[in-house]
């Protein structure tokens, strides 16, 4: 079966956003973490991917305007940032430390499991910024001589994949600081973990999206230089 006699563009769009409200209904309905909306979604759009023999390729082409919105998505973060601003300069030696450290360990344990795995240089590269935004990511990837658009990939399912697990470890351990909980949802899991960090509370969003904003300026930096230290 294939969607060739459907545009591909509203195909892939009603797929995406029909999905994503279905699931967000489901969560609402019965709020577990392995029902999140961020987790649910992309699992059926693969699946259907796959029933249709489509790539990624296809979706991009039908869902490029969503894609296109991400970068603009990303700068509206600083209304709550703003926002929150006296929060944001009682704690910002703490969040600019606990970014530092997050961005490191993101990268260093990026590589090590490429190398493990015995990706090819390119995959290893193209894997190195998974932990932030999807611009910033895209933007470091090509400069370091990966593939932005396997980058793309890998954010995404970084973001899914550190949302879903958020959520998990704060049923288990209760962060009682919505900072603490921002901070894990916005280093943990970028642009989806600052998603699911507004709908926990303003101050979770507001911390998540900064620290969201911090990991990316942090590694379009230092990204190019772990990259020549490690490749």
């Amino acid at each position: 079966m294939r969607t060739d006699h459907l545009p591909e563009s509203v195909f892939w769009c009603v797929a995406t956003i029909g999905l994503y409200l279905a699931a967000r209904w489901w969560h609402g309905r019965r709020p577990h973490w392995w029902n999140a909306p961020l987790l649910v979604t992309p699992v059926i759009l693969v699946s259907l991917a796959l029933v249709f023999h489509a790539g990624y390729r296809d979706y991009s082409r039908g869902a490029h305007w969503m894609i296109a919105l991400l970068g603009p998505a990303t700068v509206a973060f600083a209304v709550p940032i703003y926002d929150q601003r006296r929060l944001i300069r009682r704690y910002w030696p703490v969040l600019v430390f606990g970014v530092l450290a997050g961005s490191v360990t993101a990268m260093v344990s990026a590589w090590a499991l490429a190398t493990s795995l015995g990706l090819s240089g390119s995959m290893r590269l193209s894997l190195l910024p998974r932990s932030v935004s999807t611009p910033f990511a895209m933007a470091v990837s090509g400069d370091i001589g990966g593939v932005p658009d396997l980058t793309a990939v890998f954010v995404v399912l970084t973001g899914v994949f550190g949302a879903a697990v958020g959520e998990f470890i704060l049923e288990v351990v209760p962060l009682r600081s919505g900072v603490a909980r921002g901070a894990l949802y916005g280093m943990g899991a970028h642009g989806a973990g600052v998603a699911k960090a507004h709908l926990t509370g303003p101050e979770e969003g507001s911390i998540a999206g900064l620290v969201m904003v911090l990991a990316g300026l942090m590694n379009v930096l230092a990204a190019p230089l772990v990259a020549a230290i490690l490749h």
